[in-house]
């Protein structure tokens, strides 16, 4: 019997009080970053996580804008941390800083900033915010180098180093950050923000603890994590006992030509026990297509949360409940010195590899393959420097039952309202938007239309470099139960004379002269179910609201339009007739 289960009212209510507090805690401290912040990604797009963890680095609460990505960084950094600066030598106001992938970390720009909280002159808790800041060296500009064969190309590496104490700022740190950077100013006013970030939130906890003293504080915490565990069982309960498998091909890795790589699952479900076993997984490689061990964890984490109550709170308790196995070495748990940066591609396979495991467990929820998002960024070719760093999103795949949603991506890192809007990237860089809108018949056909993929085209001011990593380019995210793959998407070169032409999915400093215009396509999501069983009236509808064209209806819908938009019953009735046998 748990803690919860003989703990009387009033102490329920007061952890519940106290959870709430400490995500309010950690969501003040990522306003603050965003609002102090130098980088345009961070100030226009508001990218900045914070969490609060235990003295072992056990998720205790984050903010409600930190992405699972980076609050899973914040949590497996902090062991790590803890090795190479025992707590014993830490002492009130010191911050660590670091951004090594091998040690929870994400890749290079990803810094993580830790402050630790005394109780009884012992660390007790810490603090921790994390952003991409603009530029930390490395062979492309804002922290993509997509071609990278290993981690040294992909900008400075920091190990967990102490960046602030009590008296102020470790100026020989900053100076590193900076010297490494070609846009210094903005990094340093990063950090300084982060470091601003995890000091409020320190702040906020010891307000917490002089309020409801060390014990109460603790008290409150170790029920409400009890509680999320205790959930989390009685969820996972009520799944079908079994064992589900599934796999996701990466289209390639840009320096391998012609070369796919494989991430398979195991999805275990007994009891009120999970296991998700990634073995098999191909080994890791000499190209950006790799990923730390934190972000594959959050992928997985995300897509099994995905099947249970969302309304289960998200913190170690819930955690407890999940054995991961990522292999050492693979494309999931990388080492050095191979790169991390490409750690988006490799974490969506297993998250994807989760749902789709999952969507076989529980096939009332299904949902089919999604377009994932494409990051790229635009910089100057020369000094001075200017980085705009951003992505796109494809179309969600279709749930049973529902059409997939538009250009939102299916996603544990990045949310839409990340992405910066127009007006401000275009006053801090030399380009224009020309054009922002989805791209009709890019959603997987079926039952259940896959959501639209999107065209955006930024028109060169200046030359500059730009830099692309996508995938699911070549192959379309394909459909479930009969329903047909999302349209890949593209990079591309609009030339002064109007030819476009497909980049690569990975390119890196591909030169753009000013007039030219990148333009970003992203991929639609696979439908559920067969398209000839989508009800006419929802075909019109889609051909109405233009997220179809009249002559998709009919060829993947089977639904034939006269000039007026208006169905054709007979003729619809009969090529529908023909295409299923009925």
């Amino acid at each position: 019997m748990t803690t919860l289960e003989t703990a009387e009212t009033p102490d329920l209510l007061t952890a519940e009080v106290l959870r709430n507090a400490l995500v309010v805690a950690a969501e003040e401290a990522s306003i603050v970053v965003v609002r102090s912040a130098y980088s345009t990604f961070i100030v226009e797009g508001s990218d900045a996580s914070a969490a609060i963890l235990d003295a072992d680095g056990r998720l205790i609460a984050h903010s409600m804008a930190t992405t699972l990505m980076n609050s899973m960084a914040l949590s497996v950094a902090v062991p790590y941390l803890l090795q190479d600066i025992p707590a014993e030598t830490m002492r009130p106001g010191d911050v660590f800083a670091t951004n090594d992938a091998y040690k929870g970390g994400i890749h290079t720009n990803d810094i993580l900033v830790f402050k630790p909280i005394f109780v009884d002159g012992r660390v007790a808790y810490f603090t921790g915010t994390l952003i991409h800041v603009s530029d930390i060296g490395g062979g492309s500009a804002g922290g993509m180098a997509s071609l990278a064969t290993d981690i040294f190309a992909e900008g400075l590496q920091l190990p967990p180093v102490r960046i602030a104490t009590a008296e102020g700022l470790e100026d020989s740190v900053l100076r590193i950050l900076a010297l490494n950077s070609r846009t210094p100013d903005k990094v340093v006013g990063d950090v300084r923000a982060l470091i601003a970030g995890a000091t409020t939130a320190a702040t906020r906890v010891e307000e917490l603890i002089a309020e409801h003293g060390a014990e109460g504080l603790a008290a409150g915490v170790r029920d409400y994590l009890e509680y999320s565990e205790v959930r989390t069982r009685a969820a996972v309960a009520a799944l079908p006992d079994g064992v589900y498998r599934s796999s996701y091909v990466i289209d390639d890795d840009g320096v391998h030509e012609g070369v796919e790589h494989t991430v398979r699952v195991a999805v275990t479900i007994e009891g009120e026990a999970v296991r998700l076993d990634f073995e098999g997984t191909d080994p890791q490689v000499a190209a950006a297509v790799n990923a730390s061990i934190s972000q594959s964890l959050a992928g997985a984490v995300f897509a099994f949360r995905c099947f249970l109550d969302p309304t289960i709170p998200m913190n170690d308790g819930s955690l407890r409940v999940l054995d991961v196995h990522l292999p050492l070495g693979s494309l999931l748990n990388a080492t050095s010195p191979y790169p991390c940066g490409g750690r988006f591609l490799p974490a969506y396979a297993a998250m994807e590899c989760v749902l789709q495991a999952l969507s076989e467990a529980v096939p009332e929820r299904a949902i089919a393959a999604s377009g994932i998002l494409q990051p790229f960024s635009v910089a100057a070719t020369t000094a001075p420097y200017w980085v705009h760093l951003a992505y796109e999103f494809g179309g969600v795949g279709a749930r049973h039952g529902k059409d997939g949603p538009d250009a939102s991506g299916i996603h544990f890192g990045l949310g839409r309202n990340s992405v910066p809007q127009v007006e401000p990237v275009e006053v801090r860089c030399p380009l224009v938007v020309e054009e922002v809108e989805y791209l009709p018949d890019s959603g997987g056909p079926g039952r259940w239309r896959g959501g639209l993929g999107t065209r955006t085209v930024f028109r060169l001011l200046a030359d500059a470099h730009v830099t692309t990593r996508g995938d699911r380019l070549r192959n379309g995210p394909p459909g479930r139960d009969g329903g047909r793959p999302g349209v890949p998407g593209g990079f591309f070169k609009r030339t002064v004379d109007g030819e476009l032409v497909r980049l690569a999915a990975k390119v890196n400093n591909e030169h753009f002269a000013a007039g030219e215009a990148f333009v970003v396509e992203t991929t639609g999501g696979g439908g559920i179910g067969r398209p000839e069983d989508r009800p006419v009236a929802e075909v019109v509808a889609d051909v109405a609201a233009h997220r179809i064209t009249a002559a998709a209806a009919a060829r993947d819908y089977g639904v034939v339009l006269d000039a007026t938009g208006r169905p054709d019953e007979v003729a619809t009735a009969e090529l529908r007739r023909t295409r299923t046998g009925g």
